[in-house]
Formats: C-alpha cells, sequence, structure tokens
C-alpha cells in the first residue's frame, strides 16, 4: 500500500503545475508506484489471486491513462515514459 508520503512525493515529482493532483502525469505515476508495490507483494504470496486480479485492473488502468495521454500530447507522453522507465506498448 501507498503511503501518504509517498504519494506526496510522487504527486511532488510528476506535477504539471503547483496544485496539480490529477493530471495523467501523476495518475500515471500513482499507478505506477502501486503496480511494483503490488508485484512485489505477489512475488512473495503466489497464490493470493484477489491482489493479482487488482494488480491487473491497474495495469489496465494505467494503460488507458497512456493511451489518452500519448493521443493529447505525445511530448508529455514521452517525458512520463523516460521518467518512469516504462516501455510503449505494441
Amino acid at each position: 500500500m501507498l503511503t501518504k508520503t509517498k504519494k506526496n512525493k510522487t504527486i511532488g515529482e510528476h506535477r504539471t503545475h503547483p496544485t496539480d493532483t490529477g493530471s495523467p502525469e501523476v495518475q500515471i505515476a500513482l499507478l505506477s508506484k502501486k503496480i511494483e508495490e503490488l508485484a512485489a507483494h505477489l512475488a512473495k504470496n503466489k497464490k493470493d489471486l484477489h491482489s493479482r486480479r487488482g494488480l491487473l485492473t491497474m495495469v489496465a488502468d494505467r494503460q488507458r491513462h497512456m493511451n489518452y495521454l500519448q493521443a493529447k500530447s505525445p511530448e508529455r507522453f514521452n517525458t512520463v515514459m523516460k521518467k518512469l522507465n516504462l516501455k510503449k506498448r505494441a
């Protein structure tokens, strides 16, 4: 689970203006952090199928945000991809 300090730090690194908490960049970054933490949990708990379903939902949600950002602003999309070390899906 993402703690409040980790969440605020992630928002601070990816926001586009001082009061930004909901831009696609921030949402993609937050989902990426949650996905990383949940993937680490699932590495230890292989039979936790409920969390696995949540992980798949988060990955799909992040992909939708990435598709939206790529369609609206390819420059911002590329910046986010480089910052988060994500690869573009085919």
